[in-house]
């Protein structure tokens, strides 16, 4: 059959099957891909400037999605269930991702470590920042357990980023953290920790760093990490972004601020509240006796088996003390405990599980009292007086959060309450009286009584706790609401079981102190009262260092501290020597003690840094690792670096 002719003379077109296909490299679309990502980049950018420029900040704006970040953020927040902005977040992140310095300063639970981590990132995608750039982000953080936390969330909203980053904290093995250090372009760190790694670590070099992040700034330096934290920022370059955030703004926060930030925006909320606490947050207290503290948490504890609560303790000791004994009462709420002398790797077991728990009650030091997100607590319980209205705000904050509702119950006998109400009232805290039902009220002393005749082990927790409580009190700086004269030590000593008030040197030389002339000390200024007084307390500090806390004399030879007289034979060289070796050793029974909750040793008690009344010195730089529990000799717990 003939070929058909084309119109006009023309071939016929070549069938689809004819035409070459068209090839494009992976080089090609890699370049095409780069290309469309730093137009998309360079379009964020305007857009966060924008909306600096406009003034508006993002006033209007409520939701994440309004925000100019990119995609890989968005999708990490909306996996993460992130959906809708707090207010110190609507007025944060306008200028954080400008690339401004930004001094942010809100309450606990408002959410502020979305308001610093999402800048975070958005600041190394805008510089497409990739593993082999180095360190590009520090965020530090005052605790182990914040510092974990704040890290889990980056992993969550960062998880499809491709930055690596790591967890460098205390009690950690040091030279497994060298190994991967110059591979993370994000750290979360504390302070101790991070300084020891710029003396000690080759590799790491923070030159490149284009942002820094200081979480709960305030918490930093009471912790007495000023020195480092003037340490740290000299080894950082000028040339970064600061972010600075604080529930409360002190002149010391300010003082950091000034070193560290550069025309800082200044960004606060729930300054023009009527109150200093959440609306939600309910707030009461009671007048306890101390002996009756006990009684009357139990009795709480009791009647409110269905909640969650967090019940805070002034020491260690103390909560040590009051879990175990608890545990074998048995109120009908399951117990947990946390304090800074246990392992790092339980109390992130604790941490995690008291998280998923839908009722139980935690027993804790002020370790927990700073930025820890725990879901749904119901109660905050504070059985000890807080040193000031700032540790206040700061345990009562963990309730009520993200405008949920909560209570918090303050326990305070007859002598701290009129100042400590007054002190409440003056920082807009408002706070309402409850008397307990005679009827609900349930007596713990006689079981104690018997537990620790039963157990050596309880008896000996009951006189450290006994010591710790006294000590923190006579510590404390406030007179006006702490007495230890006016603590009714042997009905104390009695209502935990003890039989009798164990002796502590601080009494003795408090009462000296008392009765002593103050007509010369009139003359002094008051910082060299004060440092009078520093002085003085470091002086009893030095003599207590081996205090023998057992409460009659056949304790003391049990533990060979004092030898029987055998008759009136005058005392030879060889006795006295052995008087001496024997002097600071413990009977069997408390050698053999051992912490079932593994807490540590139970005999570091001076080293014990959970008072609440104690503010800790500024660290020597040589001792570098000064984190509030920092301790290399904690178990460890593998962190490997998120990499992606």
């Amino acid at each position: 059959m003939p070929k058909t002719q084309a119109r006009g003379g023309q071939k016929p077109s070549k069938s689809k099957k004819d035409k070459k296909p068209s090839f494009v490299s992976a080089t090609d679309k890699r370049k095409q891909r780069r290309a469309d990502e730093g137009k998309s980049i360079e379009e964020l950018g305007q857009r966060a400037l924008g909306l600096v420029r406009d003034g508006s900040a993002g006033s209007d704006m409520k939701l994440f999605t309004e925000l100019p970040i990119s995609e890989a953020t968005l999708k990490g927040l909306q996996r993460s269930h992130f959906v809708e902005m707090t207010e110190i977040q609507r007025k944060a992140l306008p200028y954080a991702l400008a690339r401004r310095d930004v001094l942010g300063a809100a309450k606990t639970g408002s959410g502020k470590t979305l308001a610093f981590l999402i800048p975070v990132l958005e600041s190394l995608y805008r510089s497409q920042w990739t593993r082999f750039d180095g360190l590009g982000a520090l965020v530090i953080s005052p605790t182990r357990e914040l510092a974990i936390q704040i890290f889990k969330v980056l992993c969550k909203i960062g998880r499809y980023h491709n930055f690596s980053a790591g967890l460098v904290i205390g009690g950690k093995k040091v030279d497994e953290e060298k190994e991967i250090l110059d591979k993370m372009n994000i750290l979360v760190c504390t302070p101790g920790r991070l300084l020891q790694h710029m003396d000690e670590t080759a590799g790491f070099d923070c030159c490149t760093l284009q942002v820094l992040v200081l979480d709960e700034a305030d918490r930093i330096l009471d912790m007495g990490f000023k020195k480092t934290m003037n340490a740290i920022i000299a080894n950082l370059p000028r040339q970064r972004q600061t972010l600075l955030f604080s529930a409360t703004q002190t002149k010391s926060v300010k003082d950091l601020a000034r070193l560290s930030l550069e025309r800082p925006e200044y960004v606060g909320v729930h300054e023009k509240d009527k109150f200093s606490t959440p609306s939600k947050l309910s707030q009461y207290y009671m007048v306890v006796d101390l002996p009756q503290k006990l009684d009357i948490l139990f009795s709480f504890m009791k009647t409110h088996v269905k909640s969650k609560m967090i019940i805070f303790l002034s020491s260690g000791k103390q909560v040590r003390f009051v879990f175990e004994t608890f545990c074998k009462i048995q109120p009908g709420i399951p117990l947990l405990h946390l304090h800074g002398k246990q392992k790092q790797m339980r109390r992130v077991e604790i941490f995690e599980k008291f998280m998923n728990m839908p009722r139980a009650a935690l027993f804790c030091t002020d370790i927990a009292s700073r930025g820890l997100d725990f879901p749904a607590v119901d109660w905050v319980v504070q059985v000890d007086c807080p040193e000031d209205c700032d540790t206040y705000l700061h345990r009562v904050g963990r309730t009520a959060r993200y405008d949920a509702a909560g209570k918090s119950l303050l326990l305070l006998t007859p002598g701290e309450t009129p100042a400590m109400v007054k002190l409440l009232a003056a920082k807009n805290i408002p706070i309402k009286e409850i008397s307990p039902k005679s009827n609900k009220v349930m007596t713990v002393a006689k079981q104690l009584q018997h537990f620790c005749f039963q157990d050596p082990e309880i008896k000996y927790l009951g006189q450290r706790a006994f010591v710790t409580y006294v000590r923190s009190v006579f510590l404390q700086k406030n007179k006006d609401v702490f007495s230890v004269d006016a603590l009714p030590l042997e009905e104390f000593a009695e209502s935990l079981g003890l039989p009798g008030a164990p002796k502590i040197k601080y009494c003795t030389k408090a009462a000296a102190v008392k009765n002593k002339s103050y007509e010369f000390d009139n003359l002094l200024s008051p910082e060299q009262r004060e440092k009078q007084r520093q002085e003085h307390v470091a002086e009893i500090e030095r003599e207590n260092a081996a205090v023998d806390v057992s409460d009659d004399e056949s304790e003391e030879r049990e533990s060979g501290g004092v030898q029987p007289a055998a008759g009136e034979r005058a005392k030879t060289r060889v006795d006295k020597m052995f008087m001496r070796k024997n002097a600071g050793v413990l009977a069997d029974h408390y050698q053999k003690l051992v912490d079932h909750s593994g807490s540590g040793n139970a005999d570091d008690d001076d080293d014990d840094a959970d008072f609440i009344t104690l503010k800790r010195a500024d660290h020597a730089l040589s001792d570098s690792d000064g984190d509030e529990e920092d301790d290399d000799e904690d178990e460890e717990e593998d962190d490997e670096p998120v990499v992606k």
